[in-house]
């Protein structure tokens, strides 16, 4: 193996985290840090058009290509399953939905850690301190942080309806989901400057790339970490990766920090033997550390997609059916910045109880004006709309196995989607409210003709069935190295995010959360890496 060098910390994931840490630890000059990315740069010109993100998904120059295990939840179907490969990591190809989700989540937090640092008093700070938001500073905004978040470039007269219909079936409009109390029906705040995709890329890294103490390497695929056996116990020293088809060894003078995600953070423990003792031994894999709870506790957003056919209003179906109306939308993005291709996946969003049994809203609305069988096919040649619905408490969990000791074969993802009772409830329920939201007068106008699932499936059993042949990942999984109390024999990670018997070594990424958070959880994701910075840089004094 050729010698990458030794740093003072390793990152291995340029992606949301990996970005965020790259930036905050090399402030101090005294600090050098080699961060480690298996994608490439995010130079590619559909990762910063907004729209562009139909381009990315399920593309290897931008995505990992992952696809789930066959789930009975879902009818027996595998699902595409989009992780960003690239600088910026999943930010360079998500939503751009700005959300932190509820305050009851981080105090679950703090409660399952027994660490009233994760509470949401003490974690607001910390995202107004990334966030430059497009009012300004308030109560619970900031401003001048590198994370910025705008208001969506365009509306749509069938969205302005759906939202009408929501509040008269009881959903309150709103015009700020971030406050710790997300119920209400709005638009998206979103992660946009002037039109423009804003990932954590540009945000965090390209401020911080031309420091000295940063070196940067693309194309790198991790292959395992170099662990030691001491007086103290196990030790990471750094990490193993190929590059150019090249053999490389880096060593970490202080930390190595996995922010692979919640995907490729326990799929490289597992290849190093951290992980569940019965699992590596299966792939001939040495067990250094037993640690049963890696790759457990797989958690998603699955969302339900209704899809319904109108008239009397344009929708992207129609205004993109021809080259001239595609030739008009270009040309308005090309001088303003402007228009259908500056669009989120999702511009209205929803959050509301499924019963009223929830303490706080356990449903969220994607709501768009389009509408297509799955994202990379073309769009239905009839005008619609399609009103998504996901669980955002989901009981099921699943998990991620590694499925050889060979590094470059992708883990088997096993979600378990509306396997539970808890679940399949909820699924029929939130589209029993979907439909009563559809049929209030507001939306009456445009005769709205349900064409997904259809109208056939009534009772409770037939629209939990529909729901496993309509729906599919929002692209959320959490909570794969879940961070726990030093008795939760399950966790991972303790709540300052190190790695369970190994010293030198943390996880900072989604794969920490112990319960998803409910709401898109990329810019929570941040927020942790903003936490982690801070307690990396306290343990070094």
């Amino acid at each position: 193996m050729e010698n990458a060098g030794k740093f003072d910390y390793i990152i291995v994931g340029g992606g949301s985290a990996g970005c965020v840490l790259a930036n905050r630890l090399t402030q101090d000059p005294e600090v050098s840090v080699l961060l480690l990315e298996a994608g490439r740069k995010d130079d590619y010109v559909w990762i910063h058009i907004p729209v562009g993100y139909l381009y990315c998904i399920d593309n290897p120059r931008t995505d990992w290509l992952y696809r789930t295990e066959a789930d009975a939840g879902l009818n027996g179907r595998s699902l595409v399953y989009p992780r960003g490969k690239v600088l910026g990591g999943s930010s360079s190809i998500n939503g751009m939905i700005y959300m932190r989700g509820q305050a009851r989540d981080y105090d679950r937090w703090a409660e399952l850690t027994g660490d009233a640092a994760w509470r949401w008093d003490a974690v607001l700070p910390v995202f107004k301190q990334t966030e430059d938001h497009y009012l300004g500073a308030s109560e619970f905004h900031g401003a001048g942080g590198e994370w910025r978040v705008e208001k969506q470039r365009l509306k749509w007269q069938i969205l302005e309806a759906f939202r009408d219909a929501a509040e008269q079936t009881g959903i309150p409009k709103t015009e700020d989901f971030n406050r710790g109390d997300n119920e209400g029906c709005g638009y998206f705040d979103v992660n946009q400057k002037r039109g423009v995709r804003w990932n954590t890329s540009k945000a965090f890294l390209r401020p911080a790339a031309g420091r000295s103490n940063l070196t940067i390497m693309t194309g790198c695929h991790v292959q395992r970490l170099k662990l030691a056996s001491t007086e103290r116990g196990k030790v990471c020293t750094g990490v193993e990766f190929t590059a150019a088809g090249r053999a490389f060894v880096a060593d970490a003078a202080h930390e190595t920090v996995l922010c692979a995600g919640a995907i490729g953070s326990p799929q490289i423990l597992q290849l190093s033997g951290i992980g569940p003792g019965e699992l590596l031994r299966r792939h001939g894999i040495d067990v250094e550390v037993d640690l049963p709870g890696v790759g457990e506790n797989l958690q998603d957003h699955l969302q339900i997609r209704m899809a319904f056919k109108i008239n009397g209003a344009k929708t992207l179906n129609t205004m993109a059916s021809s080259w001239f109306g595609k030739m008009r939308i270009g040309l308005e993005y090309l001088v303003k910045q402007s228009g259908p291709m500056s669009m989120a996946p999702s511009q209205l969003g929803a959050f509301t109880r499924s019963d009223t049994t929830q303490e706080t809203p356990n449903l969220q609305y994607h709501v768009q004006p389009l509408s297509l069988d799955r994202f990379g096919e073309p769009l239905h040649p009839f005008p619609a709309f399609t009103a998504s619905v996901c669980n955002l408490r989901p009981t099921a969990r699943g998990h991620v196995r590694i499925a050889s000791k060979d590094s470059a074969a992708a883990p088997k993802i096993t979600a378990n989607y509306l396997s539970t009772s808890e679940d399949r409830q909820v699924a029929a329920d939130s589209l029993k409210l979907t439909r009563r939201i559809v049929s209030a007068p507001a939306l009456r106008p445009y005769v709205p003709e349900e064409f997904k699932p259809g109208k056939q499936y009534q009772s409770d059993e037939e629209l939990a069935h529909a729901a496993g042949d309509i729906s599919t990942t929002i692209f959320h999984p959490v909570g794969t190295c879940k961070m726990g109390r030093s008795e939760d024999t399950t966790s991972v990670v303790d709540s300052e995010l190190r790695v369970r018997n190994v010293i030198g070594l943390r996880v900072v990424d989604a794969s920490i959360m112990p319960v998803i958070t409910s709401g898109n959880p990329n810019s929570p994701t941040i927020m942790i890496a903003e936490r982690a910075a801070k307690m990396i840089r306290a343990a070094r004094r």
